[in-house]
């Protein structure tokens, strides 16, 4: 089958020169070997061009001088077919098949084609079914440390199909913290003979684009066990990252939104009553810490919520359970640190796997609203008692103006009197609305009225007309407006008829609060000498009207020669903690 005279194969039907025209003109790498298969005796000019040599320079070349040693046994050099690593002349390298034709002739004749790199890096999944799903195929050589890629790898990596680069090359591409937790738990895995995974930032090496890419792998095992590979896969997973990253704001986005609004985020799993709490928000309404967890559905209904309010709670899930709409509803809720009722709005809609389908989870959120509810109690507080006010103030003028007219002698008179007693009205509601909670001093408003008489020998010594004794007591306004009127009253008979009337006279005023009762002893001496009145006057109709029907207060009065005397007991309202608007 081979003439030695030609130095080639040629079947003994053609002519020397057409065989080696058809030799060296062949599409594909052709050789012919030794009978011991360890040198090539000549090979054609598409091989030659393959491995970067001139026509005819591989003739009575060594085969361990073109085809990489690992292809070798221990025997020694010896062509086999198979994918093979052949050197070429420039000292790179290219991966091609190895098919032996006529092996029992007495040259083996060798064809050599290029390797498809989808071929190089076969895994046992389906190609296609890899390509579809976006995944390139790779192979590291751990013998070279080269890594062999398939055209999906390649373009995903920006590298060239088959084997094109090392580790060493490819990790510049890596960040450098990246390359070392890669490196370390590849070779955790290899030494552990398990898979490994893993996601980075990769920079394409044909353009420099930052991209994301997520490698899987598992090493390739030689008969003794000694690791001599790793295959895996890669994909581009950009578009995942960037998505996650961008989910992920959002949520940070809107835990901060909530946070700001003092609202607490949760979900509630639905199969298994288990809740999760999003945010920091969540376990303060609820006075718990992070480290005691949250709490499910049953907990929240048995133990949490105010036994009042559990029924509006289960009818308000059932609706939306069975209506597919909005969850709300308000209740009392018992906080686990400190023990406090505090009132909740409570907002969700549930997730279902699909419409009309059955609910998976309820996504929500809870305000704690306590201070809201407290706010409108007492703004409605105040409106009552703003109409009540007004009605006593409305009477209170009414009375005046008949009262006045009655027992005034003149159109003067009647405007001396009136104008007197509407000033004192309104000067004791100015010192109500100049106070934080609506009540008025006693001190203050007896001093209003009878600071102008005192008298005081210098700045430091006792006033020799005026002495007012007793301790500090706020007066709630139902009951300071008709005592303010009362001590304008007698203070103004004192002045025309009483101790104010003459240079010698003297009032004393004590008072003190025992059991929630106020009494007030009122004492006039050397003043003119006194008699009982004749008539009943304004004053005495408004201390018997006023004082006993607004404020249900006892009076006695005593006329004694040397002075007017009266003694007043009226029980004081407790005040509603709610109308204090620094509450």
């Amino acid at each position: 089958m081979y003439d030695s005279a030609d130095k080639g194969f040629r079947p003994a039907d053609l002519s020397p020169a057409l065989y080696r025209a058809a030799f060296d003109g062949a599409p594909v790498g052709l050789a012919v070997f030794t009978p011991d298969g360890r040198t090539i005796r000549t090979a054609n000019a598409c091989l030659c061009r393959w491995l970067g040599y001139a026509p005819g320079t591989l003739d009575r070349c060594p085969i361990d001088r073109v085809i990489g040693r690992e292809a070798f046994g221990d025997v020694g050099p010896e062509v086999k077919a198979g994918i093979r690593r052949w050197l070429r002349a420039d000292g790179s390298s290219l991966d091609l098949r190895l098919t032996l034709s006529g092996e029992d002739a007495a040259e083996p004749v060798a064809v050599v084609t290029v390797v498809d790199a989808d071929d190089l890096v076969r895994a046992e999944q389906n190609r296609d079914a890899l390509t579809a799903a976006g995944l390139g195929e790779w192979r590291w050589d751990l013998m070279t440390g080269q890594m062999v890629f398939s055209r999906r790898a390649a373009q995903i990596l920006g590298y060239a199909p088959g084997r094109s680069v090392t580790w060493a090359g490819m990790r510049g591409q890596v960040d450098p913290e990246d390359a070392e937790r890669i490196q370390a738990a590849v070779a955790a895995a290899i030494a552990e003979r398990r898979p490994y995974a893993f996601q980075t930032r990769f920079r394409r090496a044909t353009d420099g684009a930052e991209i994301w890419i997520g490698a899987r792998g598992e090493a390739l095992l030689a008969a003794d066990g000694t690791p001599v590979g790793i295959v895996g896969v890669v994909q581009d997973v950009t578009t995942r990252v960037e998505a996650r990253e961008a989910l992920a704001e959002r949520e940070e986005r809107l835990r901060v939104a909530t946070t700001v609004a003092n609202l607490g985020i949760f979900e509630w799993h639905v199969l298994d009553d288990r809740a999760t709490w999003e945010n920091e928000r969540m376990f303060a309404i609820f006075g718990r810490r992070p480290e005691e967890g949250s709490i499910g559905k049953a907990t929240f209904l048995k133990e949490i919520l105010h036994p009042e309010d559990r029924p509006v709670f289960r009818q308000a899930i059932l609706r939306a359970l069975r209506e597919d709409v909005i969850l709300h509803a308000t209740g009392r809720i018992r906080r686990h640190d400190d023990g406090q009722w505090r009132t909740i709005d409570m907002a969700g809609r549930f997730e279902r796997t699909r419409p009309g389908g059955l609910p998976r989870r309820l996504i929500g959120v809870v305000a704690d609203v306590t201070d809201r509810h407290l706010s409108e109690e007492r703004r409605s507080l105040l409106i009552r008692e703003l109409h009540h006010r007004v009605k006593n103030t409305l009477a209170t003028v009414q009375a005046i103006v008949g009262s006045t007219a009655r027992t005034a002698t003149s159109i003067d008179s009647f405007h001396e009197a009136f104008v007197g007693r509407i000033k004192s009205l309104a000067h004791t509601h100015s010192v109500l609305t100049e106070a934080t909670w609506q009540t008025a001093s006693l001190r203050d408003l007896l001093s209003s009225e009878l600071m102008p008489y005192a008298e005081s020998e210098t700045e430091t010594s006792p006033d020799l007309r005026i002495v007012l004794d007793g301790p500090a007591v706020d007066l709630p306004s139902e009951v300071a407006v008709p005592i303010g009127m009362a001590i304008h009253e007698l203070t103004t008979n004192a002045a025309k008829y009483g101790a104010l009337s003459t240079g010698r006279g003297r009032i004393t005023i004590t008072w003190s609060v025992e059991a929630g009762v106020l009494h007030l002893d009122w004492r006039e001496s050397g003043g003119p000498t006194v008699a009982p009145p004749t008539r009943q006057g304004f004053g005495s109709r408004l201390l018997q009207r006023v004082l006993t029907t607004q404020v249900q207060a006892q009076i006695t009065t005593d006329y004694a020669p040397e002075g007017f005397h009266l003694t007043l007991a009226a029980p004081l309202p407790t005040r509603n903690p709610a109308l204090n608007p620094l509450a």
